[in-house]
């Protein structure tokens, strides 16, 4: 699959590896990738954040992204049907960190010594580039883009579906802007 990647998503994936590792976490996952998509420049998949303002929002995609994290990568929308039911994760996670230390429920392994190997892709990143794979072939496109991961990341549930939804960017948008319907379209 990899050798139908462009030299852009190859760089996505290297970037999210590099996020992974900078963050201490046991192995690649969506949130990586989307860090990796919003670093991207001159790409297809920058054009379209760019053309629907995520660029300059970067900073607020990090911290929500954060935010999650900090939730145990619980999306709002898990939390708010928790919440339904009576449980109040911000008052768990505030317990938690009050006893183990902020960023407690993060997952992150920075101080377990974590292997310095390879990582490895969790089961959300790895869903991620198989359906950017799909995607590219539902558009008969011969190549998998940094456009196609985008795209895949809007259409998952999770959090970096989420974060680019209360973004403005959807599905439907990144079509728009990418493959017309629009002003705008990517070349």
């Amino acid at each position: 699959m990899f050798e139908r990647f462009t030299k852009d998503a190859r760089a996505v994936v290297t970037g999210a590896v590099e996020h992974a590792e900078r963050a201490g976490a046991g192995s690649v996952d969506t949130e990586h990738l989307l860090l990796a998509l919003l670093e991207r420049e001159g790409s297809r998949a920058s054009f379209a954040l760019a053309a629907l303002g995520l660029a300059e929002r970067g900073d607020a995609v990090q911290e929500a992204l954060g935010e999650a994290r900090r939730r145990a990568g619980l999306s709002q929308a898990d939390a708010e049907a928790l919440a339904g039911l009576g449980i109040d994760v911000s008052e768990i996670v505030a317990r938690v960190e009050e006893v183990h230390g902020v960023g407690a429920m993060s997952g992150d392994r920075k101080d377990k010594g974590w292997w310095a190997g390879r990582r490895s892709f969790g089961r959300g990143a790895k869903e991620i580039l198989e359906k950017a794979l799909r995607i590219a072939v539902a558009r008969r496109d011969r190549h998998i883009g940094d456009e196609h991961i985008l795209l895949a990341l809007t259409v998952r549930p999770g959090v970096p579906g989420e974060v680019l939804a209360d973004h403005g960017v959807t599905y439907e948008s990144v079509v728009r802007v990418l493959y017309g319907g629009g002003e705008a379209k990517a070349g």
